[in-house]
């Protein structure tokens, strides 16, 4: 397991390839045709391997990687579920990964006859009136759906000057709250998980824009009084945005339009099952209501007479939040996705994972507490506060069990649980996986009282052992010339 770095392979002299002097090209000095201060005065500092050097270099490297292609990937509230490799194939065809997005529209008719079956696509399962696929992430999708409530209260004449956000919601719901410009009140919770109505009913006043919500929430829970939270927002003038990281766990079943909801984003590289490791690439398209339609990002994708177009003429519109017409080789990958399913089949998908995440956290509940005593829907949290209480964090116990195989579930979040240990299933791991899943924790939890060291170092099984996170944060060392430097 011990790969040594392309620097550490390196041998003076050692080439993958050599040119031949050509006498037809002039020798040129690049003192001759550089300004002095333009012409390094110092090696590059380059690695010297022969090619198969490089090669296996890179395929050892490869070989270290966990992914939903190697295992179980239970990372709560990010959804890491199996990509099938048809919407690969789909995205690599040469209509649509050969094309050029400054081409005219009439060269690419199919595409963006793919990108409005898609946006129709999503109207529907989000109970949408509109929808735009520019945004390039569920972060920028948050921002794009804020900056138009914004705009919408502002060509209303009203100055809002608040955005209302639950204690358990994602972090990126504030911060997009703060980005646009609007003063963030936190909503506290009810002993069920849920948003406590009578806060919310209190906070509400003159200056409310909206409430950012989360359905389920990141507990897992849907929201019991979402028809009630509804009505209080709007009747105090605000309006209601989805965030829709959890989405997998309700298609088909319900819709965010039909809750109360007047903006929503979709994360389709969570949802419908496209990679997004490494930072990208994502998908974040946000479907509005009627009332907000005039104020979504331009282009829009318009049909007439000589077929579809994109139009940029869209005097209300926030502009564009993106270049071009957003990630669309993911785009293509998501509309694969839909349509392999169909209705009945995007139904199945979040009955599958709501019964994946609920046997799973009653599996474990004998070993692990559970906060809150309801059924759950695509993912849970447990808080290992007794682990922590006979020596064990929650931080120990997702590095161990690296060396069970699995990657890590989310820790520390959400806020509103201490110790806490966020696991998503997802639908697409069979019962065989859930239950090595199982016995790896029990396993773990046992070890807790036997050999708790071997918690508290793990994992052990890994190229690279346990960081020191907060130095590793504040003083990174991301080059090996910086490695070399530190000693």
């Amino acid at each position: 397991m011990d790969v040594p770095v392309i620097f550490e392979r390196s041998r003076p002299g050692r080439r993958g390839v050599r040119f031949d002097a050509h006498h037809d090209v002039p020798d040129v000095r690049l003192e001759d045709v550089l300004p002095s201060h333009l012409i390094r005065s110092t090696p590059l500092g380059l690695p010297e391997v022969a090619e198969n050097d490089v090669v296996r270099h890179y395929t050892e490297l490869s070989t270290l990687n966990y992914g939903v292609d190697t295992g179980f990937y239970p990372l709560g509230s990010c959804t890491m579920k199996y990509n099938p490799k048809i919407n690969d194939w789909a995205a690599s065809l040469p209509g649509f990964a050969d094309v050029h997005p400054l081409q005219p529209d009439s060269t690419v008719q199919g595409l963006l006859k793919v990108l409005h079956a898609l946006e129709e696509g999503l109207k529907e399962i989000s109970g949408m009136d509109a929808v735009s696929l520019q945004p390039a992430a569920g972060a920028h999708g948050e921002l794009t759906g804020i900056l138009m409530i914004k705009a919408y209260l502002k060509d209303r004449g009203e100055n809002r000057t608040t955005i209302l956000v639950p204690d358990s919601a994602h972090g990126t719901n504030p911060a997009t709250a703060a980005m646009a410009g609007f003063q963030v009140k936190v909503v506290p919770s009810n002993d069920r998980g849920g948003v406590d109505v009578a806060a919310l009913r209190s906070l509400v006043d003159a200056n409310t824009a909206g409430l950012m919500l989360t359905n389920p929430n990141t507990l897992g829970l849907f929201e019991e009084d979402i028809v009630e939270i509804a009505d209080i927002v709007h009747q105090a003038g605000g309006l209601l945005y989805y965030d829709g990281a959890n989405a997998n766990a309700i298609m088909g079943r319900v819709r965010p339009g039909d809750m109360g909801f007047d903006v929503v984003h979709l994360n389709l590289h969570k949802t419908f099952s496209t990679p997004h490791g490494g930072g990208g690439p994502g998908s974040g398209p946000v479907g509005v209501k009627k009332a907000l339609e005039p104020y979504l990002p331009y282009p829009r994708l318009m049909s007439g007479d000589d077929g579809l177009h994109w139009d940029y003429n869209r005097g209300k519109s926030i502009g564009k939040v993106r270049s071009f017409f957003g990630n669309v080789g993911v785009l293509v990958r998501a509309y694969a996705y839909l349509r392999s399913h169909g209705a009945e089949g995007l139904k199945a998908v979040s009955e599958t994972a709501v019964l994946n995440a609920n046997y799973l956290r009653q599996q474990l509940s004998d070993a692990y507490h559970t906060p809150y005593q309801r059924t759950v829907k695509h993912e849970f949290v447990l808080s290992l506060t007794p682990q922590k209480n006979r020596g064990a964090r929650a931080l120990d116990v997702a590095k161990r069990i690296i060396d069970y195989g699995f990657y890590p579930p989310t820790v520390y979040f959400p806020l509103v649980v201490e110790e806490a240990l966020m696991v998503e299933p997802t639908e697409t791991e069979s019962k065989e996986t859930l239950d090595r899943f199982v016995e790896a924790m029990q396993a773990i939890n046992r070890e807790i009282d036997e050999s708790p060291e071997l918690l508290h170092e793990a994992p052990h099984q890994t190229v690279v052992r346990r960081f020191d996170e907060a130095t590793a944060a504040r003083h990174p060392i991301l080059t090996w010339t910086q490695l070399q430097q530190e000693g």
